[in-house]
């Protein structure tokens, strides 16, 4: 039977337990983290959020006392009273490892089993059993701090929209479906059998119906939920820092958003951060660096050679030409001694990864050069190429060739990140931020063979692109913006449309007809019949920067209780099948039961 806690309440944590409090009396509370049995010396490692405090027994103390000490196991869960003293052996490892608890009263308040795998700062133990017992994972200091470190994030970022003019509005959970984007995830209606709700994939209208509500700024921590595939820097449910601004264009949204990446990376981190940010329109990104959301903080960009081969009669790189392709190049600055042919035949299975249908190369070295394509290239073609790559012994030329232009970006943009990594260009310890402009305001979606909205169908075309609308929708922009750090997204927004005719014709280019727009989103199109404020806005995925902040290399680590790839939670086995009586309270048949619905 446990212990009770009469007569003692908790006085210090056991991390704040230090020299200043030498010689006076206190009661710490928390876990064991380590028992040294002694004999007639027993000491136990106390863990609370806040850190450790070693408690310590002697041959003054009571033998009953001492011998309740000795049954302490790993996990368990204690309250001790005593003096704090100084150590007579400091651990150096511990901010207070000069000072102990000589202990005059325990409890024992829960008792463990053996835990699945130590409790320790770090450990090795496979990611999925972190996951199934994830509430003994979370005690580990390492977690424990990230999640605190996520609690000072989201305060910073509400102190700091508060005191530039922004008001914290929740928006509803429940929702009506929307066709554009990624899948809702649907919610049936007992009440109305056969009518759903959606979670909301972000706040989007109801943030910009608060616009024209006259809040003029909002903000809000949202939850957020996106039925798709996920990848290791994606979950089913995620959080938002999320906020719309009323009378603004780009400008002024960017340079509040700067304003607090430097308030919370000074408040948290006490990293100063130097605005305003460098801006790269889309265009350039991709042709510099192959992605939308580039990694600055090192070289090895792209170079267009395509104008360089117009005449070539190599097939490969012939086909891509006339197929409106294009034909770029990496070249890896005295790589030559670490890309070995070997190395170089895993980059080609590589970029096949992203479509790419193989990886042509030069390697020049001083005992030889080798080349897969300049045998079947008249030596002024393979002169050109090396000249405009700049090309020297010990580079490695680089080269992907695609009648599809979004191939090669691809292929190549994720190449140069991995040649990054593995030639050891990437500083550490960086934080390099830039905004990416004009995006393009659709992208074609070759599974409903349409043009689909890039960002949103209330993203606003830039002002000149307008009459492109209709007629150029490859080449018309949005006046759209993203946020990157260390080449991954942490935000991104856009000035939205307030003109309805605008909206009018943004729907009709995604294909919608004038019924099926008023059906979706007619609510929406009426508001803006009432004096819309130009207006825009941006979210931050709160996940991914924390992630960032921190420098953990998997958004799991910030993340209380996270999903796995399959969208499930191994933890409380969900999601998981529920009794014919709630289907059939929501009019729900399942045309194939699960195996716990059978027989």
């Amino acid at each position: 039977m446990a212990d009770v806690m009469t007569g003692l309440k908790r006085t210090n944590y056991c991390g704040e337990t230090t020299s200043a409090l030498t010689g006076k009396e206190v009661v710490v509370c928390g876990w064991v983290q380590k028992i040294r049995d002694k004999g007639m010396l027993v000491f136990i490692d106390l863990r609370d959020r806040s850190g450790i405090v070693q408690l310590a027994f002697d041959d003054q103390t009571p033998e009953a006392l001492r011998q309740k000490a000795q049954t302490a196991r790993a996990e368990f869960v204690l309250m001790a009273k005593g003096v704090v003293r100084a150590r007579e052996s400091v651990n150096k490892d511990l901010p207070n490892g000069d000072v102990e608890v000589y202990v005059s009263d325990l409890r024992i308040l829960g008792r463990a089993q053996t835990p699945p795998f130590e409790i320790t700062e770090t450990t090795n133990v496979k990611e999925e059993l972190r996951l199934k017992y994830r509430y003994l994972d979370l005690r580990r200091g390492e977690m424990q701090r990230n999640l605190m470190m996520r609690h000072r994030i989201v305060k910073a970022a509400r102190d700091y929209y508060d005191q530039n003019g922004f008001l914290e509005i929740e928006t509803p959970c429940l929702i009506k479906s929307t066709p554009e984007g990624a899948r809702d995830y649907l919610v049936p209606s007992r009440v109305q059998p056969g009518k759903f709700f959606a979670l909301p994939q972000s706040p989007q209208q109801y943030k910009q119906l608060l616009m024209l509500s006259g809040y003029d700024r909002y903000m809000q921590i949202a939850r957020c939920f996106r039925d798709e595939d996920l990848r290791a820097d994606r979950q089913p449910e995620f959080t938002q820092i999320d906020l719309e601004m009323s009378f603004v264009d780009e400008d002024d949204v960017m340079t509040v958003n700067e304003g607090f990446i430097k308030h919370v990376f000074q408040e948290v981190l006490g990293k100063e951060i130097q605005t305003p940010f460098r801006r790269l329109n889309y265009q350039e990104a991709m042709d510099r660096f192959g992605s939308d959301k580039p990694d600055t903080r090192f070289g090895l960009e792209l170079q267009d050679i395509t104008g360089l081969l117009t005449g070539t009669e190599f097939k490969v790189f012939r086909g891509a030409i006339d197929g409106g392709g294009s034909v770029r190049a990496i070249n890896a600055k005295g790589a030559a001694g670490k890309l070995s042919r070997k190395e170089i035949d895993k980059l080609a299975e590589f970029v096949k990864t992203y479509r790419a249908k193989g990886l042509a190369f030069t390697r020049l070295t001083a005992e030889g050069e080798s080349s897969s394509y300049e045998k079947f290239l008249t030596p002024e073609e393979a002169k050109a190429i090396r000249e405009r790559l700049g090309a020297e012994t010990g580079d490695v030329l680089l080269i992907v060739a695609d009648a599809k232009k979004e191939v090669v970006y691809d292929s190549l943009g994720a190449l140069r990140v991995r040649l990054g990594k593995q030639l050891e260009l990437i500083p550490e310890g960086s934080f390099d931020f830039l905004w990416i402009t004009q995006f393009p305001l659709f992208e074609y979606d070759e599974e409903e063979n349409r043009y689909a909205a890039k960002h949103h169908p209330f993203t606003s075309p830039m002002l000149e692109d307008l009459p492109m609308m209709e007629t150029d929708k490859e080449h018309c922009r949005a006046r759209a913006y993203d946020m990157v750090l260390n080449g991954c997204e942490v935000g991104g927004g856009s000035i939205r449309i307030t003109d309805p005719e605008i909206q009018e014709r943004m729907f009709a280019a995604l294909g919608f007809t004038p019924e099926r727009a008023r059906e979706q989103f007619g609510f929406l199109i009426d508001a803006f019949g009432y004096g819309a404020p130009p207006h825009g806005g941006m979210a931050f995925g709160l996940d991914r920067l924390v992630m960032l902040m921190l420098g953990c290399d998997s958004i799991r680590d910030v993340i209380a209780f996270p999903k796995v790839q399959n969208a499930s939670e191994l933890m409380t086995g969900c999601p998981d099948t529920v009794e014919e009586k709630s289907l059939k309270e929501l009019s729900i048949k399942i045309d194939t039961p699960s195996p716990a619905l059978r027989g």
